[in-house]
């Protein structure tokens, strides 16, 4: 057996089935669950989440249908439930360290994260999760994992990987956030073209050269309770790559890493004290049959694990940050969903 097929397995008809679903597509009919990217060019429609670190899941599904998420309970997550993996005070050590980084040269930007978590309440559906998050934060890559193994919940605004037969990729990153327009600084603006250029580079590993072209830059996107910066890069394949040379020549999204990427890389593994899992990896579907693939960048997301639920939030640091100010921007993302958890429902407004 190979080790393509050892990574295949057969789901049993004992165990409860999957579901997906990504704004506003239901995926039923789980027949399949993979580890190995190379399972995406045998054909099929598979839901995809990939880690930060660098690891995937992919489960293969027979049907999809328009659909809302299933109406479902929800018990609420107080707000003083939840942990976090860096401390206000640590997060500030965080940013001078990168600071002192860049004033030596290692690097010149680095998203810091940390990861909020709490017990996971008993009887947490997450199609209840999402139910709230879809009124009270709807978002363009909204999506839902609920297989076997996997319990993900992600009211995504980013766009990692849209793939577009003949062979077009776009990836729309975000770097920029405040409340309002009038929020947003200079630092916000030299953030965003820096990340940009980045993927522009990523893009060319697999695309024509020529075709890679900067379509949107620096547009401001509304969003419930604040505003992002995001900026468009497009190309067009070269030959016909693998997924597996895709996703390597692009992960982990340049937004949630930083430039150049494998400096930033050694200061996130220095600096933050858990692994991001699915956080800053990558959520969404890809149609092998049809070349076609929507991927959106792994922030605003809730997963489980262990028996608790997970929450990441971060900021992209530069030479010019203030560590207060990169704190309260990781609260500022994280408020509207961690108040959206608390919310409580009940079994006449679930019907």
């Amino acid at each position: 057996m190979s080790a393509l097929d050892c990574s295949l397995r057969r789901v049993n008809h004992d165990v409860r089935p999957g579901r997906a679903w990504f704004d506003g597509v239901l995926a039923e009919g789980l027949v399949e669950t993979s580890t190995d990217v190379r399972r995406l060019d045998e054909g099929g429609w598979w839901a995809v989440v990939l880690t930060f670190e660098g690891a995937a899941k992919l489960w293969r599904f027979e049907r999809r249908s328009a659909s809302p998420p299933p109406a479902r309970l929800w018990p609420g997550i107080g707000p003083s439930d939840w942990t976090s993996s860096l401390d206000e005070q640590a997060y500030r050590r965080g940013v001078t360290e990168i600071r002192r980084r860049i004033r030596e040269g290692d690097v010149y930007q680095v998203n810091l994260c940390r990861v909020l978590s709490a017990p996971a309440p008993r009887h947490a559906d997450p199609w209840g999760l999402a139910a709230i998050l879809a009124q009270g934060n709807p978002a363009p890559h909204a999506a839902v994992i609920d297989v076997p193994g996997t319990t993900l919940v992600s009211a995504s605004p980013e766009l990692f990987l849209r793939r577009r037969p003949p062979g077009v990729l776009t990836s729309a990153p975000i770097k920029g956030t405040a409340a309002t327009a009038g929020g947003l600084l200079p630092k916000d603006t030299a953030e965003n073209i820096m990340i940009t250029d980045l993927v522009r580079n990523d893009l060319q590993r697999v695309c024509r050269p020529g075709t890679v072209e900067v379509t949107g830059l620096l547009q401001v996107e509304q969003h419930p309770g604040l505003v992002h910066l995001v900026s468009t890069v497009q190309g067009r394949l070269a030959g016909t790559p693998s997924w597996a040379e895709i996703l390597a020549a692009l992960t982990p999204p340049g937004s949630v890493s930083g430039a150049p990427k494998s400096s930033a890389l050694r200061a996130i593994a220095d600096l933050e004290p858990v692994p991001r899992g699915p956080y800053c990896g990558a959520v969404g579907w890809v149609d092998a049959d049809h070349g076609a693939a929507c991927l959106a960048v792994g922030i605003r997301t809730f997963w489980w694990d262990s028996g608790r639920i997970h929450f990441g939030t971060g900021a992209g640091i530069t030479w010019g940050s203030d560590a207060q100010a990169e704190w309260r921007e990781t609260e500022l993302k994280a408020r509207l969903l961690l108040s959206l958890a608390a919310t409580e429902t009940t079994r006449a407004e679930v019907g």
